[in-house]
């Protein structure tokens, strides 16, 4: 069994995807708690304090999946590991990857509508 902190150990297969759903939680409850508790003007359209803090936190995340991935890519590069330990680093590199991606596919609409409609 590989370290937990090995790229090559098999817990981080579902980890974009798990960081991704911990994301849509948080931004869509946030979104929601916002709009209840400091609605922001209809008239401000897009450009409110909330979609603001929403894409700040998008682009986190978006940094924190690509960072993964890259990572991974690099440790299925290596030339010392097994055919196993490839295939693990390769597939969470697409998993962080697909993540990444799915996090910049749902935050396209917060950030072109007005939050609180």
């Amino acid at each position: 069994m590989q370290p937990l902190r090995s790229p090559y150990n098999p817990i981080h297969i579902p980890l974009g995807l798990v960081l991704w759903s911990i994301w849509f939680v948080i931004i869509y409850g946030g979104l929601s708690v916002g709009c209840a508790v400091l609605p922001p003007a209809p008239g401000q359209g897009q450009w409110t304090w909330l979609n603001a803090s929403l894409a700040v936190l998008s682009v986190l995340t978006v940094v924190a999946l690509l960072g993964l991935a890259r990572l991974f890519h690099r440790a299925a590069r290596k030339d010392d590991a097994s055919q196993s330990e490839r295939f693990v680093a390769r597939l969470a590199a697409g998993v962080n990857l697909i993540g990444a991606i799915a996090t910049l596919f749902v935050t396209l609409p917060t950030l072109s509508l007005p939050p609180c409609l």
